[in-house]
Parts: C-alpha cells; structure tokens; sequence
C-alpha cells in the first residue's frame, strides 16, 4: 500500500467521524427526520448541508446507528450563537449497500410479524399483535401488543429466539399508542397528530372540551383511539386565559339598573350572551360586561328556607291529592 493511498483512507475515515474537529466547525444544517416512510417526524442536526428530501442517512441512535429518510428542511435557531434542541444527529450519508438493506427491512419485519402471530394463535394467548420493529443492525427485534389484562408470554419469547437468533423483546402498549403507531387521519382530514409530531401523550379532560364551548358529543370530541381528542389540550390555556375575569354562565349582573343573566360566553370575540327580565337576549361587548356589577346571591339560609318550602308544598299536595281520591 502506497503513501498517497494511507492518506487517502485516513482522509476518508476523518471525514466520517462526526465529532471530528473539522466537523465542529462547519455550520449546522437541520432536517426533518423519519425513521420509516411513515411515522413521526423527528428533527436531526448535520454538517451536510446538501441533503436532498428522500436522502437516507444513518443517524446516531442509543444501540447504533439507524438508517433515516429526510423529508425536508427544518427551521434552524434564531439567535447567531444559540443552540437549536434536535433528538438525533446525522452522522453520515448511507452506502448502496445500507440503502438496499433498508429496502428489505420492511420484508423481514413483516415476516416476523406473520410468525409471530402464528405462534400467538398456536399457544392461544390473549393478545393482539400491533406491529414489530427490527434494529437496522439485527441486535434485537420489538414486538408491540395489546391486550386486557397482563400476559405469560415466556414461552413465546423462547420460540422467538428459537427462530430469529437474536435478543426479543415483547411490549404490552395502550390503545393511544396502537394508533399511534397503526395511524390515520383524524376528523380534521390530517395526519393524526400522535403519529406525526407528539412525543408524549398528555392528560385530556372533559372540562377542556366544556372550557372550549364544545359540543360534549362522545362522537364529536373523541379520536380513532376512542380516547377524547389530544388537540383539546392545545388552545385549553388560552381559553381558560380569554375567560378570566369573565362573568360565568348562570351569574347575574346589573346594568343601567337592569338585571341580566349570563348564558353564554364567547371569550373569542369577548363578549357575554345576556338575557333580561322580560327574556329579552343582548350581547355586551368586553367594556359594557366589565362596567356591569355583579349581583350579589342570595343567603344561604334563604335558599334553604326555600327549598323546604317548596318540599313541604309537595308534600301538602300530595296528601291532598291521596284525600281526593280516597
């Protein structure tokens, strides 16, 4: 071997490494990330500034490197000397070889798939087989389930490895990562945002759905998971934000030495849907509802007093009523 060829490969090998001095220098790039065609989109940084969208890269992942399918420019940091928070780094471009063996990734694990299921119809487990991931450098193979209760799979795991040679590993997910990971498109005619871009699934509430004025029709407020829609949490803090200092519904003000009832709010617009005395319906703009007062309720006592009147009323006709008739 030559000289001018050591040199080469070194060249080669220092242009590769991606925490090279060289490398640190050169300008971040940033890119829209999926680790297959479809799934969620993550954001990489890079040194290459000249990846294309369908370029395959290999990116830095916890147990190796994994190949990566760019799907666009991402927006880089604002400020000169800040740093933008990416999830991978792209290490390099991927060789005609990894780009062929990625190809065939989805082959093998949908014939893992297939014999996982036999083997789950064959020991008849209580399970129901989502979907299975294999790692590019074949260390480990995921199987995704779900099921109602918790499930003896030891045995099925031995086959496994009996059959793939490699580590396995079986993870029980709920029904909002299922969909997650099988996708769709939700009422909005978009990709479901949990497949998309959410990486963490927060806590949803009906009292978002009321906070929103939405209608509380299990049908109109729930997603493919048959779980109420994760985008209730997106515009619930500036909904709860527009109300405050709001009169709510079923208060009473005074105006103009009239009395009104508050029926509705409409926090967008920032006006109150009143209704008078004579059943009269207003709208008030924000200045007219904050200039009104309050109408102070009435005692405690008295509308105790009045509920056993009203009891005792009843009561009265209805032992009039038994007189009558007997």
């Amino acid at each position: 071997m030559t000289s001018t060829q050591t040199k080469q490969e070194k060249a080669g090998q220092e242009s590769r490494r991606p925490n090279s001095g060289r490398d640190r220098e050169k300008p971040l790039s940033y890119y829209r990330i999926r680790f297959r065609r479809t799934g969620r989109e993550y954001t990489a940084s890079a040194t290459i500034a000249s990846l294309e969208q369908g370029c395959l890269v290999l990116v830095k992942t916890d147990h190796g490197p994994e190949p990566a399918m760019v799907f666009g420019r991402a927006a880089g940091c604002q400020k000169k000397e800040g740093k933008r928070g990416v999830s991978y780094v792209v290490l390099r471009r991927a060789s005609r070889e990894e780009e062929e063996k990625y190809a065939r990734l989805p082959i093998l694990e949908r014939e893992a798939f297939d014999i996982c299921q036999e083997e789950i119809t064959a020991l008849q487990l209580p399970m129901n087989l989502v979907r299975v991931e294999r790692f590019f450098n074949g260390s480990k193979i995921i199987f995704y389930f779900t099921a109602d209760s918790r499930v003896d799979f030891r045995e099925l795991v031995k086959r496994l490895v009996q059959e793939f040679r490699t580590r396995v590993e079986m993870r029980q997910i709920g029904v909002r990562h299922e969909t997650q990971m099988i996708g769709g498109l939700g009422a909005c005619g978009r990709e479901l945002c949990c497949t998309a871009f959410l990486k963490r699934f927060d806590s949803v509430s009906i009292k978002m759905a009321k906070a929103q004025d939405l209608p509380l029709n299990p049908t109109k407020i729930s997603g493919v998971c048959n779980r109420l829609l994760c985008c209730l949490t997106y515009e619930y803090d500036s909904y709860r934000t527009m109300k405050k200092g709001m009169p709510k519904v079923g208060r009473s003000i005074s105006l103009d030495g009239r009395s009104y009832r508050v029926v509705r709010q409409l926090p967008l617009q920032g006006e109150l849907v009143v209704v008078g005395d004579d059943g009269e319906d207003r709208t008030l703009g924000e200045e007219e509802w904050r200039a009104a007062q309050p109408v102070p309720k009435k005692p405690q006592r008295q509308r105790k007093n009045r509920k056993k009147s009203k009891t005792a009323r009843k009561r009265g006709e209805r032992r009039s009523k038994q007189k009558n008739s007997g």
